[in-house]
């Protein structure tokens, strides 16, 4: 009969003197005798923060607000343009001496190009007989008074007031889109009533009615969780962690289910800003994502809602963007010709910041010697400010700040570096509020420009919700898990956009 032994591996036997041998210490390396350290390594508990700060989310926070709705979606009105601008083309006719005749008028499209659905009757483009007339194209500027207005085709007869033909020559805006249109005034003559001008139609005096546009959005539903088992979440860990949210200790899944947490309030300030619509019909995502055909998807963010209704500058031509006054002086051009906000928020990347910086700095005359900038009674004791949070620049004031979002090479600073053409460099956002007409409440209301409309009732708040399912802590299931679920439902509302730019 045979006997084991299986004690013999067993350290049973005193050592003569104090050393360290294989039999006495624990072997890390999993060989039975290779012991190669004499000391335990000296662990540095706490992770290091390499990255600094990880989350982008914050932008919206800074210039927008929240607010709760119950509907599938979001309607609102913008008000239109105060006075009567258009484009146009002019087919001449032989100018009278007395004036009576001129040219016809054909409307194309407002100023801002929208076209109209009734190909610019009286009824759309609101110019009356007896109107005065500021015609330019790119030869000249004249003035006349409508004779007649076609309530059909919407054709307007003008008369110019020079007593040749030689204040109508020099118009030759006969293609399309060549001539503007802008009514300054009217006259009668004496004892004349409105219905007794000439024209071609009963309508040649309709009232002008205020015009408004209607825009639309909806929201989308945003989903992430994190999951581990049951047994993991009483696993101790050696690294101390910590995490954009607080958490803190030895337990390792605290730090994912924290960072899954800031991902995901990254995803949905991201997604808000750069989302599209979809367009129904034409891929696949009308089933994918709800479940039939016709049906709207997608959620228009931030950028565009710029592209299709805003600005955009690429900076002028043979200028890197924003290295001297030119860029913003076309800026400023075009916000005179939209709401003329004086007080805009600039949100840009670095290298635009520092160009700024650059080109603020070359306005002072001392600059070039380093002897006076930024802080103007800098001295060699004291240290040097390089760098501007804002300049006024005409009746505008610009309040400068990074965006974290546009350097990132994890977020969009990565996606910039890799498409040149099309990256982003900042968003000049207004700021103050606006007054719109909210068709759910019934009602004018003043919001900022950017605010976000997230789905809640007494019943439910979509707006960030979170939850645990699972056996662990207070069970809600027989699953053997922690599972942490996020979602929330919610959209942007862009109002104003002509008053953004988007800068690329």
């Amino acid at each position: 009969m045979a006997i084991s032994n299986p004690g013999g591996n067993l350290n049973s036997v005193a050592a003569p003197q104090k050393q360290v041998l294989a039999t006495n210490y624990l072997d890390f390396t999993g060989g039975s005798n290779d012991w190669s350290q004499q000391y335990l390594p000296d662990l540095m508990e706490k992770e290091a923060e390499v990255f600094g700060s990880r989350t982008i989310s914050g932008f919206l926070s800074q210039v927008g607000a929240e607010e709760s709705m119950t509907a599938d979606q979001v309607i609102w009105s913008e008000q239109g343009r105060l006075h009567l601008s258009y484009i146009a083309t002019m087919a001449h006719v032989t100018q009278k001496a007395d004036g009576t005749a001129g040219g016809t008028i054909t409307i194309v499209s407002d100023i801002d190009g929208n076209t109209s659905t009734n190909v610019y009757s009286q009824n759309d483009h609101g110019i009356r007989v007896n109107d005065m007339l500021l015609m330019a194209d790119s030869n000249t500027t004249t003035q006349g008074i409508v004779t007649a207005v076609n309530g059909t085709t919407g054709s307007i007869s003008v008369g110019f007031y020079g007593a040749n033909t030689a204040s109508a020559a020099g118009i030759t805006a006969t293609t399309a889109s060549a001539l503007r249109v802008l009514v300054y005034g009217s006259e009668y003559k004496k004892g004349e009533a409105y219905n007794s001008a000439a024209g071609t139609s009963a309508t040649a005096h309709t009232a002008n009615e205020p015009q408004f546009k209607s825009f639309k959005n909806k929201p989308i539903i945003l989903k992430d969780f994190y999951h581990i088992s049951g047994s993991d979440t009483a696993r101790i860990g050696w690294v101390e962690i910590t995490g954009e949210n607080g958490q803190n200790g030895y337990l390792w899944y605290l730090k994912a289910e924290g960072d899954t947490r800031s991902r995901f309030a990254d995803y949905i300030e991201m997604a808000m800003i750069e989302s599209v619509d979809g367009t129904p019909g034409s891929t696949l995502l009308d089933s994918e994502l709800l479940g039939g055909a016709g049906n709207a998807f997608g959620t228009e963010g931030l950028f565009a809602a710029i592209n299709s209704r805003g600005n955009v500058t690429t900076g002028v031509t043979g200028v890197n963007a924003a290295t001297d006054l030119a860029e913003f002086d076309a800026i400023l051009a075009e916000f005179d010709n939209q709401g003329a906000i004086e007080e805009n928020m600039l949100f840009v990347n670095r290298a635009t910041s520092l160009a700024i910086d650059d080109m603020l700095a070359s306005m002072n005359s001392y600059g070039a010697g380093g002897t006076s900038y930024g802080v103007f009674n800098n001295s060699e004791d004291m240290a040097l400010n390089l760098g501007f949070s804002g300049f006024r620049r005409g009746s505008y004031d610009f309040y400068k700040s990074d965006f974290r979002y546009l350097n990132d090479k994890a977020t969009r600073g990565g996606i910039n570096a890799m498409d040149t053409v099309n990256a982003v460099r900042g968003v000049i956002v207004p700021a103050g509020t606006s007054t719109v007409y909210d068709q759910s409440l019934g009602k004018n209301l003043k919001r900022p420009f950017l605010h976000v409309r997230y789905r809640a009732s007494q019943t439910d708040d979509r707006r960030m919700k979170s939850w645990v399912t699972g056996s662990v802590g207070a069970a809600t299931s027989a699953l053997d898990a922690m599972q942490m679920h996020f979602l929330t439902e919610r959209c942007l509302i862009t109002q104003g956009a002509n008053n953004f730019m988007l800068m690329k």
